[in-house]
């Protein structure tokens, strides 16, 4: 049996139009957006009476996808303590490879973006850093030094 690719990564978000906005000003472009309801939606993530939006956001010229997605019912459950630690067991970060890691941080921040820690330096190999995104999602940015 083989794996053929992974399509997207799924985030539930709180508000939708933020979370595009975000991921807009990482870098990535909104490929659609539409909603997702009944029945056959509900069997597929075992919630009865779902109905969802969601939009898939893509990396231009590159593979690699975010599904992210909005509960209108049942309303999203808030985990707690909120937001959670980076070692809260479950999905723990999404990592972005780019160009100018202090760039991307000054794109991001006036969008809710916030260090979970600080900018630090791999070796002579990378800059890295995890950021706290819409909903308390948690990115991680690497640069990599020439």
């Amino acid at each position: 049996m083989t794996i053929h690719r992974m399509d997207n990564v799924g985030i539930v978000v709180d508000d939708l139009d933020a979370a595009v906005a975000f991921f807009t000003a990482l870098g990535m472009e909104l490929e659609g957006r539409m909603p997702i309801e009944g029945d056959w939606a509900g069997r597929v993530v075992g919630l009865s009476d779902m109905r969802s939006e969601i939009a898939m956001m893509r990396i231009p010229d590159a593979p690699g996808r975010l599904e992210l997605a909005t509960y209108h019912a049942p309303r999203s459950i808030t985990p707690e303590p909120a937001p959670t630690p980076a070692n809260t067991l479950g999905l723990h970060r999404v990592m972005f490879a780019v160009d100018d890691i202090e760039a991307t941080l000054a794109r991001l921040r006036p969008l809710g973006g916030e260090l979970v820690g600080e900018v630090t330096r791999f070796e002579d190999s990378f800059l890295l850093c995890y950021l706290r995104g819409p909903s308390g999602i948690i990115l991680a940015l690497a640069e990599q030094l020439t």
